[in-house]
């Protein structure tokens, strides 16, 4: 019995992972900041959940984005807001459909003026945006680069060109750190206030061989912290890839496709952002946005039952009672979809 006992104390006193520290302090977000994500999908996998929390975040304008120099460029570009237009060299066809080398596929069409339409909106909207940010959060997937090898632009996605179109390269840590710091500071010259929050993707880029992998992590590494160095009074670091390789390694912590961080594995890693960078105000916030969002998305058993509409009306005065209490925050989706539920 003794033994029992002595057994228990000691797994209470065990620890089964290996905590990472959380750079705790370092920056404020709260749901009055203006929040604009680039970079992988880990960028949108928490930029979705800072939506979902009613932040006010630009998550992606260009689509995902992997490696730091088309994440130089298409920032350069949201600076800049020079429109594209039909002769635009990052424009091409490819299997009946229009592309951009700069854009996610998510923008592709089947009509190069719909193309063209939707990329610009969305960098108008990002050009106006960049310079009231308050931070920039910046997430780096891999330091593999593809170039093309007709004009060596840098490529943000190859569409599914055949591979000898392009050229893929290593990137450089002089080469990284100086074209990110370069466009950095060209925000700050016209947003001196502004912070920007890197952090390394935790998805493995396999394709690359685990040995790549780990150098092009370990670069994107290396490149951050010269960059905090050399701009320390504007740059934090949030360790997302430290939280997933340490505390979750786990593959139950693991897609099906064991690259990808699951949906729990994101939940945590939230968790820890949230530690990092929220108030206790902000908190109790995400609590009362998160309650509404979940009721929006609950599929009734029967939508046209008189519970159903109470329900539905008990959640437009949730959002009523918040917009009074902090008029900053943006529920017109959320109005537009209770009014039309309940007006059917």
């Amino acid at each position: 019995m003794k033994l029992i006992i002595f057994a228990y104390k000691l797994l209470d006193t065990m620890l089964f992972t290996t905590p990472v520290g959380l750079p705790c302090g370092t920056l404020e977000i709260s749901h009055k900041s203006r929040l604009m994500l680039i970079g992988s999908c880990f960028a949108g996998n928490i930029g979705t959940v800072l939506l979902d929390n009613k932040f006010n975040v630009d998550v992606n304008p260009f689509g995902v984005q992997y490696n730091p120099l088309s994440i130089e460029t298409v920032l350069s570009r949201i600076i800049d807001g020079t429109p594209f237009e039909n002769d635009s060299p990052e424009i091409f066809e490819h299997n009946g459909k229009w592309h951009s080398i700069l854009h996610h596929s998510d923008f592709s069409s089947n009509s190069k003026a719909q193309l063209i339409d939707g990329i610009n909106k969305r960098l108008l909207k990002a050009h106006g945006a960049i310079g009231e940010c308050d931070t920039i959060i910046i997430t780096l997937g891999t330091a593999y680069a593809y170039t093309r090898k007709s004009d060596n632009a840098i490529v943000g996605n190859c569409h599914k060109l055949p591979g000898n179109c392009f050229t893929r390269t290593l990137l450089g840590l002089e080469s990284i750190t100086e074209r990110l710091l370069n466009v950095m500071q060209r925000i700050i010259a016209i947003n001196p206030k502004v912070k920007f929050l890197f952090t390394v993707s935790p998805i493995r880029h396999l394709r690359d061989g685990a040995h790549d992998n780990q150098k092009s992590k370990a670069t994107l590494l290396l490149a951050i912290d010269r960059i905090a160095q050399t701009l320390p009074n504007n740059t934090a670091y949030f360790p997302s890839y430290e939280i997933m390789m340490d505390e979750l390694r786990d593959y139950r912590f693991y897609a099906d496709d064991m690259l990808h961080p699951s949906a729990k594995a994101i939940e945590y890693i939230w968790e820890c952002f949230d530690k990092c960078y929220f108030s206790k105000e902000t908190r109790l916030l995400n609590t009362k946005t998160a309650e509404i969002t979940r009721g929006l998305a609950h599929r009734p058993f029967d939508p046209e039952s008189a519970s159903y509409t109470q329900f539905i009306a008990q959640i437009l005065q949730k959002i009523e009672a918040v917009e009074k209490e902090h008029p900053y925050i943006d529920f017109e989706k959320e109005k537009i979809q209770c009014n039309t539920l309940l007006n059917r």
